[in-house]
């Protein structure tokens, strides 16, 4: 099979390579003291959250960047969902690697997942993932579709679907990578009432997708990368 070249002239190939080297090294660590263990950015929190919802948008240097995030938060955060761009059969591979090294319980999500505290669920490579609300909960409905913004899953069909869906009890996160996926879709989030957050230009791989959220006027806060589990908690704190 010919293997094309990703939209910013990074070829699959590479990608995929670079990621297997990382999934071998992770693969020979051990990973037992650091499942269900987290800093402890968060001392005082609520004991349900189950209204909440935080969605976060990366594409390139982004599995780096969500693992930072999500080491530093407790198991009992409210229900995350997360677009990483990665082709098909990583992202599972990735949630996997996640689930051992982080508090949260991560897994590569299938349509009629719950989004629950303590859940972490990461769109699978190629279908896009978008929440529904049922009843007093949320779940998520995975399909296959053209591509938006150039990819699938995308980032703007994710934010895009929070943003109506949970409006303002919802926190948006959009991390390193190239292009512009993800800011329209915060910008939507943003006029629904939810918090946002862009990752700054000195900590971003790429600073690309934040960039044009901010320059949008979709970003309440731009940080640093080991800025945002405190800013989420902050939000959180607020109500």
């Amino acid at each position: 099979m010919q293997l094309s070249l990703i939209k910013d002239g990074i070829s699959i190939e590479n990608y995929i390579n670079e990621l297997i080297v990382k999934v071998k090294i992770a693969s020979t660590a051990n990973l037992s003291q650091w499942k269900k263990h987290s800093s402890g950015v968060v001392s005082k929190i609520e004991p349900n959250w189950s209204n909440k919802v935080i969605a976060i948008g990366a594409s390139t240097g982004g599995t780096e960047a969500i693992l930072t995030i999500l080491r530093e938060l407790p198991r009992n955060m409210p229900g995350i969902v997360i677009v990483q761009h990665m082709p098909p059969v990583f992202t599972k591979i990735y949630a996997q690697r996640l689930n051992n090294l982080v508090a949260l319980n991560v897994k590569e999500a299938q349509t009629g997942d719950i989004v629950q505290q303590g859940s972490v669920l990461i769109a699978p490579g190629d279908k896009h993932m978008k929440i529904e609300k049922l009843g007093s909960t949320y779940r998520v409905v995975c399909y296959e579709g053209e591509k938006v913004n150039g990819h699938c899953p995308s980032v703007d069909v994710l934010f895009n679907s929070v943003a109506k869906k949970v409006g303002k009890d919802a926190i948006g996160v959009i991390l390193t990578g190239m292009g512009y996926d993800g800011a329209k879709g915060l910008l939507s989030m943003k006029r629904s009432g939810a918090k946002t957050i862009g990752q700054d230009e000195k900590s971003s791989v790429i600073y690309g997708m934040p960039r044009v959220a901010f320059n949008l006027g979709a970003v309440d806060k731009q940080v640093s990368l080991d800025s945002i589990p405190q800013v989420i908690c902050s939000f959180l704190d607020e109500g």
